[in-house]
């Protein structure tokens, strides 16, 4: 999933970097006293012999012309001399920061898959800048060396794989709800149903609670099995939590409501368990507003 991907390349990012500024720097130093395009060559021939999961490794001059042919182990990928890259990110990035860089997933012209490029200016004794050594490695190889182990990668399977036979499980569970909701409200006939205080109060809550868990899996499916998180993953938990909260405070308010009116008719007596329940909503609404104060408040 490329969203997923975009995910796992942003947690990866400063590794990544890491990972080809050693490359770069093992093999090219940043500044030579009189750089030659042999001497850039040989070391990314060096970087390609070690590691075989890039795609092409080539050199730019100071200008972005590449003035090498691609180095790669794929005789389709072969060639490119001259090719003008100047307005390419990576290039006019490396310029700018005078530093290795790394470029955001995009379109390869080679394979038409996502790639990433890493940059390495060259400069000479007196600062000048005279290549730029560039690597191209497809996003699906970066996030492979980038894995800290095999390990890791099957217990995201299986983490992935479980929270979705759990979303399944619960989706399942709201579906039963909503069901028995509207059966319980229609099993007598539409005019009793309206008629009938207390099959429409346990059709509410049962809705009401269908409501909530249906948010519940939603939320989890997204972010856990699809990898939908926003920026702002505080923010969206923080949302989440309020809506799942705030559905079972109404179930919980819509039953305590129910019971005044059932014990205040029926059995007076037991009146005072509806009221210790009303005390229960009320603590968990006063809770959960101290929890939205505190939240926005923190962001602010």
């Amino acid at each position: 999933m490329i969203i997923k991907e975009f995910q796992k390349f942003e947690e990866a990012r400063t590794r990544a970097r890491a990972y080809f500024c050693y490359l770069f720097r093992r093999n090219i130093p940043e500044r030579l006293p009189d750089p030659n395009i042999n001497q850039v060559q040989n070391a990314l021939y060096k970087i390609m012999s070690e590691v075989d999961d890039f795609e092409t490794l080539y050199t730019l001059d100071k200008n972005g012309i590449q003035i090498t042919d691609n180095i790669t182990s794929k005789v389709e990928f072969k060639g490119n001399k001259g090719s003008d890259r100047a307005n390419k990110s990576y290039f006019y990035r490396a310029i700018q920061e005078k530093r290795c860089v790394l470029t955001d997933p995009y379109p390869s012209s080679l394979t038409n898959n996502l790639t990433v490029t890493a940059a390495y200016p060259v400069y000479n004794e007196n600062d000048e800048l005279i290549f730029v050594a560039c690597i191209d490695i497809s996003l699906d190889n970066l996030l492979k060396i980038t894995q800290p182990t095999n390990l890791q990668t099957i217990f995201g399977n299986i983490t992935t794989i479980s929270y979705s036979m759990f979303s399944i499980a619960l989706l399942s569970i709201a579906f039963l709800l909503f069901y028995n909701g509207i059966d319980s409200l229609l099993h007598n006939g539409i005019l009793q149903a309206l008629t009938n205080i207390d099959m429409m109060f346990k059709s509410t809550i049962l809705l009401t609670l269908s409501l909530a868990i249906f948010d519940l899996v939603k939320t989890i499916f997204e972010e856990e099995v699809l990898g939908r998180n926003e920026k702002n993953e505080a923010h969206d938990i923080h949302k989440t939590m309020v809506r799942f909260l705030g559905s079972i405070i109404i179930a919980l308010a819509i039953e305590a409501l129910m019971l005044v009116f059932k014990f205040a008719i029926t059995d007076p007596e037991n009146i005072l368990t509806a009221i210790y329940l009303i005390g229960g909503v009320s603590l968990l609404l006063i809770s959960l507003a101290f929890y939205v104060k505190m939240v926005s408040e923190k962001n602010i």
